[in-house]
């Protein structure tokens, strides 16, 4: 039987985590104008897993806004260091979107989604 994968994301102080079990059910990049205001980048890397599947630790704040496409979108994100580590939406309700840089992991799957 094959051992479930856990990785371990964190924010810059490393004082906000959330692990995470098994594969991601999507790695994408995303182009909106909500992602390149939260990376400082043309894109942000996303890593979604179920929310079953994800356990959080830490203190951690929340800045709900909204996309380009209207609809709602909860960060989560360190008070302490600002670093956002993760984030819910109201259209996947079920999944738990993870920053892709915040693993600092070579493991992680390459993106196979690109969207706006």
């Amino acid at each position: 039987m094959d051992a479930i994968v856990a990785r371990r994301a964190a924010c810059a102080c490393g004082q906000l985590v959330i692990d995470c079990r098994g594969e991601p059910v999507r790695v994408s990049i995303c182009h909106c104008r909500t992602c390149q205001r939260r990376t400082g980048a043309p894109f942000g890397w996303q890593v979604r897993f179920p929310r079953e599947a994800v356990t959080p630790t830490g203190e951690v704040a929340c800045l709900r806004r909204r996309a380009d496409s209207g609809r709602a979108i909860d960060f989560r994100f360190c008070p302490a260091c600002g670093s956002t580590v993760w984030w819910t939406m109201d259209r996947d309700p079920g999944l738990v979107v993870v920053a892709g840089g915040a693993f600092a992991d070579p493991t992680i799957p390459p993106p196979s989604v690109e969207v706006y």
